[in-house]
Protein backbone atom coordinates (compact mmCIF):
# COMPACT_ATOMS: atom_id res chain seq x y z
CA UNK A 1 0.00 0.00 0.00
CA UNK A 2 2.84 2.33 0.89
CA UNK A 3 4.53 1.54 -2.42
CA UNK A 4 1.35 2.37 -4.33
CA UNK A 5 1.04 5.73 -2.55
CA UNK A 6 4.65 6.54 -3.34
CA UNK A 7 4.12 5.58 -6.99
CA UNK A 8 1.02 7.78 -7.24
CA UNK A 9 2.90 10.66 -5.61
CA UNK A 10 5.75 10.27 -8.10
CA UNK A 11 3.31 10.26 -11.03
CA UNK A 12 1.70 13.40 -9.65
CA UNK A 13 5.05 15.19 -9.46
CA UNK A 14 5.90 14.21 -13.02
CA UNK A 15 2.52 15.47 -14.21
CA UNK A 16 3.09 18.82 -12.53
CA UNK A 17 6.54 19.13 -14.12
CA UNK A 18 5.13 18.46 -17.59
CA UNK A 19 2.31 20.90 -17.00
CA UNK A 20 4.71 23.69 -16.12
CA UNK A 21 6.94 22.73 -19.03
CA UNK A 22 3.98 23.12 -21.35
CA UNK A 23 3.33 26.59 -19.97
CA UNK A 24 6.95 27.51 -20.51
CA UNK A 25 7.17 26.35 -24.09
CA UNK A 26 3.66 26.88 -25.44
CA UNK A 27 1.58 29.97 -26.01
CA UNK A 28 -1.94 30.76 -27.09
CA UNK A 29 -0.43 33.12 -29.63
CA UNK A 30 -1.24 36.67 -30.59
CA UNK A 31 -4.96 35.92 -30.99
CA UNK A 32 -5.19 37.27 -34.55
CA UNK A 33 -5.35 35.71 -38.02
CA UNK A 34 -2.46 35.65 -40.50
CA UNK A 35 -4.16 38.30 -42.63
CA UNK A 36 -4.73 40.52 -39.61
CA UNK A 37 -1.06 40.12 -38.72
CA UNK A 38 -0.06 41.18 -42.22
CA UNK A 39 -2.35 44.19 -41.98
CA UNK A 40 -0.58 45.24 -38.78
CA UNK A 41 2.73 45.16 -40.65
CA UNK A 42 1.14 47.04 -43.55
CA UNK A 43 -0.09 49.79 -41.27
CA UNK A 44 3.17 49.98 -39.38
CA UNK A 45 5.22 50.36 -42.56
CA UNK A 46 2.92 53.16 -43.74
CA UNK A 47 3.46 55.01 -40.46
CA UNK A 48 7.22 54.53 -40.83
CA UNK A 49 7.23 55.91 -44.37
CA UNK A 50 5.13 58.91 -43.37
CA UNK A 51 7.13 59.58 -40.22
CA UNK A 52 4.03 59.12 -38.06
CA UNK A 53 5.30 56.40 -35.73
CA UNK A 54 2.99 55.30 -32.94
CA UNK A 55 3.84 55.92 -29.31
CA UNK A 56 5.60 52.84 -27.89
CA UNK A 57 5.19 51.51 -24.38
CA UNK A 58 8.78 51.10 -23.18
CA UNK A 59 7.93 51.50 -19.52
CA UNK A 60 9.09 49.44 -16.56
CA UNK A 61 5.62 47.93 -16.37
CA UNK A 62 5.78 46.79 -20.00
CA UNK A 63 9.19 45.20 -19.54
CA UNK A 64 7.99 43.50 -16.36
CA UNK A 65 4.91 42.20 -18.20
CA UNK A 66 7.09 40.67 -20.90
CA UNK A 67 9.12 38.71 -18.37
CA UNK A 68 6.06 36.47 -18.09
CA UNK A 69 6.15 35.51 -21.77
CA UNK A 70 5.80 36.73 -25.32
CA UNK A 71 3.14 36.50 -28.03
CA UNK A 72 4.59 38.07 -31.19
CA UNK A 73 2.05 38.44 -33.97
CA UNK A 74 4.60 37.84 -36.74
CA UNK A 75 7.98 36.30 -37.48
CA UNK A 76 10.27 38.40 -39.66
CA UNK A 77 13.18 36.61 -41.32
CA UNK A 78 15.41 39.38 -42.61
CA UNK A 79 18.94 40.38 -43.50
CA UNK A 80 21.40 41.44 -40.80
CA UNK A 81 22.08 44.71 -42.64
CA UNK A 82 22.17 47.60 -40.16
CA UNK A 83 19.99 49.67 -42.49
CA UNK A 84 17.12 47.18 -42.29
CA UNK A 85 15.79 47.09 -38.69
CA UNK A 86 12.38 45.33 -38.81
CA UNK A 87 11.14 46.85 -35.55
CA UNK A 88 11.53 50.34 -37.02
CA UNK A 89 10.43 49.49 -40.55
CA UNK A 90 7.12 48.07 -39.24
CA UNK A 91 6.82 50.51 -36.34
CA UNK A 92 6.33 47.92 -33.62
CA UNK A 93 7.18 47.85 -29.94
CA UNK A 94 8.59 45.40 -27.44
CA UNK A 95 7.38 41.82 -27.81
CA UNK A 96 5.37 42.41 -31.00
CA UNK A 97 7.47 40.64 -33.64
CA UNK A 98 9.92 37.74 -33.49
CA UNK A 99 12.94 38.73 -35.58
CA UNK A 100 15.41 36.30 -37.13
CA UNK A 101 18.29 38.09 -38.88
CA UNK A 102 21.02 36.62 -41.06
CA UNK A 103 23.18 38.09 -43.81
CA UNK A 104 21.58 37.51 -47.20
CA UNK A 105 18.18 36.50 -45.79
CA UNK A 106 18.98 32.80 -46.19
CA UNK A 107 17.40 29.86 -44.38
CA UNK A 108 19.68 27.25 -42.85
CA UNK A 109 18.70 24.87 -40.01
CA UNK A 110 19.52 27.52 -37.39
CA UNK A 111 17.18 30.10 -38.93
CA UNK A 112 14.53 27.46 -39.62
CA UNK A 113 14.65 26.32 -36.01
CA UNK A 114 14.11 29.88 -34.82
CA UNK A 115 11.09 30.28 -37.10
CA UNK A 116 9.72 26.91 -36.00
CA UNK A 117 9.98 27.95 -32.35
CA UNK A 118 8.02 31.14 -32.98
CA UNK A 119 5.11 29.49 -34.79
CA UNK A 120 5.03 26.26 -32.78
CA UNK A 121 5.57 27.56 -29.24
CA UNK A 122 4.73 31.26 -29.40
CA UNK A 123 1.78 30.95 -31.78
CA UNK A 124 2.88 33.53 -34.36
CA UNK A 125 0.46 33.30 -37.33
CA UNK A 126 2.58 35.03 -39.98
CA UNK A 127 6.08 34.61 -41.39
CA UNK A 128 7.47 37.46 -43.46
CA UNK A 129 10.69 36.91 -45.42
CA UNK A 130 12.25 40.34 -45.93
CA UNK A 131 14.89 41.02 -48.56
CA UNK A 132 16.20 44.50 -49.29
CA UNK A 133 17.63 46.77 -51.94
CA UNK A 134 21.44 46.87 -52.30
CA UNK A 135 21.96 43.68 -50.28
CA UNK A 136 25.72 43.26 -49.85
CA UNK A 137 25.58 39.47 -49.68
CA UNK A 138 23.66 39.23 -52.94
CA UNK A 139 25.93 41.84 -54.52
CA UNK A 140 29.00 39.79 -53.56
CA UNK A 141 27.42 36.67 -55.06
CA UNK A 142 26.69 38.48 -58.31
CA UNK A 143 30.28 39.75 -58.44
CA UNK A 144 31.67 36.25 -57.99
CA UNK A 145 35.17 35.53 -56.75
CA UNK A 146 36.31 33.49 -53.77
CA UNK A 147 35.06 34.80 -50.42
CA UNK A 148 37.08 34.51 -47.23
CA UNK A 149 36.14 32.52 -44.15
CA UNK A 150 32.57 31.42 -43.61
CA UNK A 151 31.11 34.07 -45.89
CA UNK A 152 31.28 31.52 -48.67
CA UNK A 153 28.56 29.46 -47.00
CA UNK A 154 26.19 32.41 -47.29
CA UNK A 155 27.06 33.12 -50.90
CA UNK A 156 26.59 29.46 -51.77
CA UNK A 157 23.00 29.68 -50.53
CA UNK A 158 22.37 32.78 -52.64
CA UNK A 159 24.07 31.51 -55.83
CA UNK A 160 21.01 29.62 -57.22
CA UNK A 161 18.95 32.83 -57.04
CA UNK A 162 21.65 34.74 -58.91
CA UNK A 163 21.76 31.99 -61.54
CA UNK A 164 18.03 32.23 -62.06
CA UNK A 165 18.15 36.03 -62.23
CA UNK A 166 20.83 35.88 -64.94
CA UNK A 167 18.56 33.69 -67.04
CA UNK A 168 15.64 36.08 -66.67
CA UNK A 169 17.46 39.41 -66.87
CA UNK A 170 20.00 40.33 -69.54
CA UNK A 171 20.47 43.96 -68.46
CA UNK A 172 23.42 43.99 -66.04
CA UNK A 173 22.12 47.16 -64.38
CA UNK A 174 18.98 45.26 -63.37
CA UNK A 175 20.68 42.02 -62.36
CA UNK A 176 21.23 42.86 -58.68
CA UNK A 177 17.60 43.80 -58.05
CA UNK A 178 16.45 40.69 -59.91
CA UNK A 179 18.77 38.49 -57.86
CA UNK A 180 17.54 40.04 -54.62
CA UNK A 181 13.96 39.33 -55.66
CA UNK A 182 14.74 35.71 -56.60
CA UNK A 183 16.65 35.17 -53.36
CA UNK A 184 13.76 36.50 -51.28
CA UNK A 185 11.24 34.31 -53.09
CA UNK A 186 13.55 31.30 -52.90
CA UNK A 187 13.99 31.64 -49.15
CA UNK A 188 10.23 31.95 -48.67
CA UNK A 189 9.66 28.81 -50.75
CA UNK A 190 12.38 26.94 -48.85
CA UNK A 191 10.60 27.36 -45.52
CA UNK A 192 7.97 24.74 -46.33
CA UNK A 193 10.35 22.52 -48.26
CA UNK A 194 12.97 22.23 -45.55
CA UNK A 195 10.77 22.31 -42.45
CA UNK A 196 7.99 19.80 -41.85
CA UNK A 197 6.81 21.90 -38.90
CA UNK A 198 6.40 25.06 -40.98
CA UNK A 199 4.83 23.06 -43.81
CA UNK A 200 2.27 21.54 -41.43
CA UNK A 201 1.29 24.92 -39.99
CA UNK A 202 0.92 26.39 -43.47
CA UNK A 203 -1.12 23.46 -44.80
CA UNK A 204 -3.46 23.60 -41.80
CA UNK A 205 -3.81 27.36 -42.41
CA UNK A 206 -2.55 28.29 -38.97
CA UNK A 207 0.31 30.21 -40.56
CA UNK A 208 0.87 32.12 -43.79
CA UNK A 209 4.14 33.03 -45.45
CA UNK A 210 4.64 36.39 -47.12
CA UNK A 211 7.72 37.88 -48.73
CA UNK A 212 8.77 41.45 -49.34
CA UNK A 213 11.66 43.61 -50.50
CA UNK A 214 12.58 46.76 -48.59
CA UNK A 215 13.57 49.93 -50.44
CA UNK A 216 16.36 51.67 -48.53
CA UNK A 217 15.57 55.10 -49.96
CA UNK A 218 11.78 55.21 -49.64
CA UNK A 219 11.31 52.97 -46.61
CA UNK A 220 8.64 51.01 -48.47
CA UNK A 221 8.33 47.23 -48.34
CA UNK A 222 6.89 45.74 -51.50
CA UNK A 223 5.30 42.32 -51.19
CA UNK A 224 6.26 39.73 -53.78
CA UNK A 225 4.63 36.48 -54.79
CA UNK A 226 6.18 33.92 -52.45
CA UNK A 227 4.24 31.02 -53.97
CA UNK A 228 6.35 30.78 -57.12
CA UNK A 229 9.11 28.33 -56.24
CA UNK A 230 12.26 28.15 -58.34
CA UNK A 231 12.58 24.77 -60.04
CA UNK A 232 15.62 25.23 -62.25
CA UNK A 233 18.46 24.13 -60.04
CA UNK A 234 17.83 26.47 -57.13
CA UNK A 235 18.86 25.11 -53.76
CA UNK A 236 15.83 26.86 -52.33
CA UNK A 237 13.41 25.31 -54.81
CA UNK A 238 10.24 23.81 -53.42
CA UNK A 239 8.93 20.57 -54.95
CA UNK A 240 5.53 22.06 -55.62
CA UNK A 241 3.70 25.32 -55.32
CA UNK A 242 1.95 26.24 -52.09
CA UNK A 243 -0.85 28.42 -53.29
CA UNK A 244 -1.86 29.16 -49.72
CA UNK A 245 1.45 30.51 -48.50
CA UNK A 246 0.89 34.15 -49.34
CA UNK A 247 -1.58 36.72 -48.12
CA UNK A 248 -4.97 36.24 -49.73
CA UNK A 249 -5.89 39.90 -49.39
CA UNK A 250 -6.33 41.13 -52.94
CA UNK A 251 -4.82 44.57 -52.29
CA UNK A 252 -1.40 43.07 -51.57
CA UNK A 253 0.58 42.32 -54.71
CA UNK A 254 4.04 42.87 -56.16
CA UNK A 255 3.09 46.27 -57.49
CA UNK A 256 2.07 47.68 -54.13
CA UNK A 257 4.10 48.41 -51.07
CA UNK A 258 3.25 47.29 -47.61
Amino acid sequence: MVRIKRLLAAIGIVAIVFAYSGLAFASEGAGISPDEALTKLVDGNKRFIEGKQAQKDLSDNKRTELTKGQQPFAVVLSCSDSRVPPEHIFDVGLGEIFVVRVAGTVADPIELGSVEYAIEHLGSPLILVLGHQSCGAVKATVAGGKPEGNIGAILKKIAPAVKKAKIKVKDKDKLLDAAILENTKGTASALTEKSSIIKHHVETKKVKIAAGVYNLATGKVELVDATLASKDGSENAAPHEHTHTHADAGQYNHQEGI
